[in-house]
């Protein structure tokens, strides 16, 4: 199944990126949609084509605009009272401040540490076990995994992490404070928790374990539907999927309910082949840059699950590469969505690696589009039967969105 090159996740959000390692380590969120122009992040070796004029070096222009920044430089090394300063903090903070003027939530650096966990391995962590939202100005949790430490210590959709261990995560990057809530098995750390409908933040403790990550999770419900749940869209993903679909297929079901609520995106490649299983040919989706050139993702052809009744369920996490098959889905009309409008994350981001291991830049390139040529980015995806699930639902272990998927297909 997966014979294509991966590029770079597109992710959510950078966003739901699992609290995990690589697009996630620890928690879970969103990851970004790889674009197929560029290698994988960790084979990435020339990002000049994608800086204007880094092939002959600095202008006469640019150097003067540099004047300022260099003065600032050498006024902090003569005048700043606590010497001898770090060099290599300052120039990270000017990588990290640069990218934050060009106003991109999506476009940021990792220094090497942060990059190094970003690009840990998928399946397996350790950490509290909670799918997370990277995006916004707190740490977000988006789902508890089931029967983890973040479950038991009752953590909650919605929840804000404000503070870690008592330090204020205030003007910390979402992302950095994930980080930070990953540790050893065995070992404790203390969040601060904001939570809608509670007057005052509290503190939750929570007990690190070593988290393994289910990919696919699957089963036959009432009235013999078939049921998959997609938690990402990892590089082992598809072939997940397919296995799953193979062993559900065999029997024989009425319907298919895909649940891609609170998935937060991940490989592109991995998208395009899971789109595939349920979309015969044609268009799954577009990825247009900034120069008007676009890339045309079309179906392989190898699915098995071309025809079988099929309804998917969103929610607002579910996001990039989960709206990118939703939206294919949706616009061939091969499905219905039920749920509530998603997150909206329709821009495409890549990793490119600094020099001298400096950690790296992540940068949005591109934009993708539904085969009707939809752009959901900030908007998202309405569904076909617009179904709310309360907090109250979720605290009592009851599933209006899923019922009304069963309701659609008997």
């Amino acid at each position: 199944m997966n014979s294509k090159p991966l590029y770079i996740v597109i992710g959510i959000v950078a966003a739901i990126i699992l609290l995990v390692g690589s697009c996630s380590a620890g928690f879970i969120g969103g990851m970004v949609l790889a674009p197929g122009r560029q290698e994988s992040p960790s084979t990435a070796s020339d990002p000049a084509p994608f800086i204007e004029g880094t092939t002959t070096g600095p202008s006469e222009d640019t150097q003067a605009l540099f004047t300022p920044f260099w003065e600032a430089w050498r006024f902090v090394h003569d005048y700043y009272f606590d010497q001898p300063v770090d060099d290599t903090l300052l120039m990270q903070g000017a990588i990290r401040g640069m990218l934050e003027a060009l106003g991109d939530q999506h476009t940021s650096y990792m220094d090497p540490q942060e990059f190094k966990d970003a690009n840990a391995d998928l399946v397996g962590y350790d950490g509290i076990g909670a799918w997370v939202n990277t995006e916004g100005d707190y740490l977000t949790i988006v789902e508890p995994m089931n029967d983890s430490p973040a479950e038991a210590a009752g953590l909650q959709a919605g929840d804000q992490v404000i503070a870690i261990d008592g330090e204020d995560m205030t003007g910390t990057l979402p992302e950095n404070a994930r980080l930070r809530v990953l540790g050893e098995a065995g070992t404790s750390v203390i969040l601060t928790i904001r939570r809608e409908g509670v007057e005052e933040p509290f503190d939750v403790t929570v007990t690190r374990a070593h988290i393994v990550v289910q990919s696919v999770e699957y089963e036959i419900l009432e009235g013999n539907i078939a049921y998959i749940r997609l938690n990402q869209f990892s590089e082992t993903s598809p072939d997940d999927l397919h296995a799953a679909l193979e062993a559900l297929m065999a029997q024989e079901p009425k319907g298919l309910i895909l649940d891609l609520r609170n998935n937060g995106g991940g490989y592109l490649n991995a998208a395009v082949e899971i789109g595939s299983e349920f979309i015969q040919d044609g268009v799954i989706a577009y990825e247009e840059y900034g120069d008007g050139a676009r890339d045309t993702y079309t179906a392989s052809g190898q699915g098995v699950a071309y025809d079988i009744p099929m309804v998917v369920l969103v929610n607002e996490w579910s996001a990039s590469a989960s709206e990118l098959v939703a939206g294919a889905l949706q616009d061939r009309g091969r499905a219905a969505l039920v749920g509530v409008t998603t997150f909206g994350k329709g821009s495409v981001q890549t990793w490119i690696p600094l020099s001298d291991e400096q950690g790296a830049v992540r940068v949005t390139i591109a934009r993708w589009l539904t085969p009707d040529q939809r752009w959901i980015h900030e908007i998202g995806l309405t569904p076909d039967y617009v179904v709310e699930r309360t907090d109250a639902d979720i605290e009592n272990d009851v599933d209006p969105q899923l019922q009304k998927a069963l309701e659609l297909l008997k």
